[in-house]
């Protein structure tokens, strides 16, 4: 991949790939006709200005199922991950039959995925349980395999955590889940940029996928619903129709081909480069501040079951929020931090493998990509280093 596209704003470092990914030049230029030349829409049935666009919505459909192995009728397109893991849930869970009613989430899972579960609990009566993890964030295969039995309905795992970047041994918990046929959920909005997702539909029955996370655009996200079980989902979005009736509503041409394109980019032969030279470059700024800030740890494993890009950083004594405040306007980054109602809270995530709430706290997300260069990393551990010492000097740290 080319490292040519400038990050956002003339000096600010973008280290934030995980919040968002920048739209590859290529996927703008795929858009690009679809804004006004091929605007049809594509659920307009009598005319070849809507023949195209459908035409346009289709291949983009084959793209996304091609990243992930599956057929193109098994992808249903959102508004994002977000959406995609409620249909997932909510879907199911609005479906369930009294003989199964026990929905088991891992848990570091997204926020929307906990809240989407904490609905089901609250509104249809189905308990939902929480899968440890060890330290590193990965599932606890032993207590997971204790929990199943005939009375689960569907797990929910997601395949690369997005603050610590823990990537999960899918296979192995779709072997547990096979042995009682519960259905496995997989939110894989991480994915596409840390691992091969070729034989992802091989082991999880649904699949939520975000466009913004692989260099496509914004509000556009699809999940894949494996053929035979798309019976058991009820719709959260309901009107014309469209989609087969999971998800109506007229599909917005230029993101759906934006998504294709993004995910055709992905399945190229030159991702496992990007990959290698992304995680090299990850490697290369940790060790950058390994040496000069030795009250820095890290968050997350080591290796390669971990988000190439993905870099979370705990400095014992600093508070995150100053840190960060203090690398503006040069470097973007962000912290773990959810917040709820305004109120902020410590990252569900780093306490569920084990950190305090203090280490918790201390910890940013720095994450690398495709546009990222070495000159980049070199300069973002020059500044972060600076602005974790003069945080020092200046009595802001306990460390």
């Amino acid at each position: 991949m080319s490292d040519t596209q400038p990050s956002p704003g003339v000096q600010t470092i973008y280290a934030d790939y995980q919040a968002t990914t920048p739209v590859d030049q290529r996927v703008l230029e795929a858009m690009a006709p679809y804004w006004r030349e091929l605007f049809g829409n594509p659920h307009s049935n009598d005319h070849v200005v809507g023949w195209r666009s459908l035409e346009a919505v289709q291949r983009a459909t084959s793209s996304v199922a091609a990243l992930i192995g599956a057929d193109a009728d098994e992808v249903v397109f959102t508004s994002g991950a977000t959406e995609a893991n409620n249909l997932a849930l909510l879907g199911l869970g609005r479906r369930a039959s009294s003989k199964r009613p026990r929905v088991l989430v891992s848990a570091i899972e997204h926020k929307c995925v906990m809240a989407a579960a904490r609905s089901l609990e609250e509104r249809e009566g189905l308990v939902v349980e929480f899968i440890p993890v060890d330290e590193e964030g990965f599932l606890d295969l032993g207590t997971l395999e204790a929990m199943l039995d005939d009375s689960v309905l569907v797990v929910s795992v997601m395949a690369v955590n997005n603050e610590i970047g823990t990537i999960q041994d899918l296979p192995r918990i779709a072997a547990l889940l096979a042995e009682h046929g519960v259905l496995f959920h997989c939110d894989a909005a991480q994915a596409p940029c840390a691992m091969d997702l070729r034989h992802l539909a091989e082991h999880a029955d649904l699949i939520s996928l975000s466009a913004h996370k692989m260099y496509g655009p914004q509000g556009i996200g699809a999940l894949y619903i494996r053929r035979d079980v798309q019976g058991q989902i009820e719709p959260i979005i309901y009107g014309g129709g469209q989609q087969a009736g999971l998800r109506s509503g007229t599909m917005p041409v230029p993101l759906c081909v934006g998504m294709g394109a993004a995910a055709d980019l992905i399945c190229a032969s030159d991702t496992a480069p990007e990959r290698l030279r992304v995680a090299r470059q990850r490697d290369a700024f940790v060790e950058g501040l390994r040496a000069t800030v030795p009250s820095m740890a890290i968050n997350g494993p080591i290796g390669s079951w971990r988000h190439p890009g993905n870099a979370n950083l705990r400095f014992e004594g600093a508070a995150a929020q100053d840190v960060l405040g203090s690398l503006q306007p040069s470097i973007a980054a962000s912290t773990g931090a959810a917040c709820t109602s305004g109120i902020p809270e410590p990252s569900h995530v780093l306490r569920a493998i084990g950190r305090t709430s203090a280490q918790a706290e201390s910890s940013i997300r720095f994450s690398f990509g495709r546009f990222t260069t070495d000159r980049d990393v070199e300069e973002a551990a020059r500044v972060v280093k600076n602005a974790v010492q003069s945080l020092r000097v200046a009595g802001l740290t306990t460390g």
